[in-house]
């Protein structure tokens, strides 16, 4: 009887432990998470700050192409920190398609193609475009990483208790895979 009532114990401890190391899991994946993104999100927002010197640049040169403009100049009119997390995935979305129309400009305006602004703003555009591409992936993989905790049992058990749900991946839309069409 003493051995059973042992035994018991022991399964009740060790079940405990491991609740315990779970939870600590869930917080330190979860934090991963919230760092990827916090990575993304200074590369984002540095796009968003160098997206007006853009469209100042190109301005000059695309006077008919003024559509394209406002509304780039509307996205930005929203204060980037008042976005919330997904709103901040979103508006990035608008912007892709954006500055894709603008190097699409770039191509009608041979004078602007020349322009040691734009040359310089497109060079540091494409840098961060490729920061923004590395960290989205860094990004993913750490939600892989979460939702395979979160999702495979017995964690999915303990994340609903600890009130865990899987995370949202960072995909490209549709409209994100064609190519990017000027419509004037």
């Amino acid at each position: 009887m003493i051995y059973v009532v042992g035994i018991i114990i022991g399964i009740i401890v060790l079940l405990f432990i491991y609740v315990l190391i779970m939870y600590n899991v869930f917080i330190g994946i979860d934090n991963k998470v919230k760092e990827a993104f916090s990575t993304m999100d200074v590369y984002l927002k540095k796009r968003w700050d160098l997206v007006p010197n853009l469209v100042e640049t190109v301005k000059g040169y695309a006077d008919h192409e003024q559509k394209i403009l406002r509304e780039i100049a509307n996205l930005r009119r929203v204060n980037y920190d008042a976005l919330s997390y997904m709103e901040r995935l979103n508006t990035s979305d608008k912007i892709n398609r954006y500055i894709g129309k603008i190097m699409i400009l770039a191509e009608d305006y041979p004078d602007l193609k020349a322009n040691e602004n734009f040359l310089k703003l497109s060079h540091e555009l494409t840098n961060i475009e490729n920061d923004i591409a590395n960290s989205r992936k860094y990004y993913n993989g750490c939600v892989r990483e979460f939702n395979n905790k979160v999702e495979m049992f017995p964690n999915s058990i303990l994340a609903k208790l600890f009130g865990y749900t899987s995370k949202k991946w960072f995909e490209a839309k549709d409209n994100e895979r064609e190519n990017v069409t000027l419509e004037l």
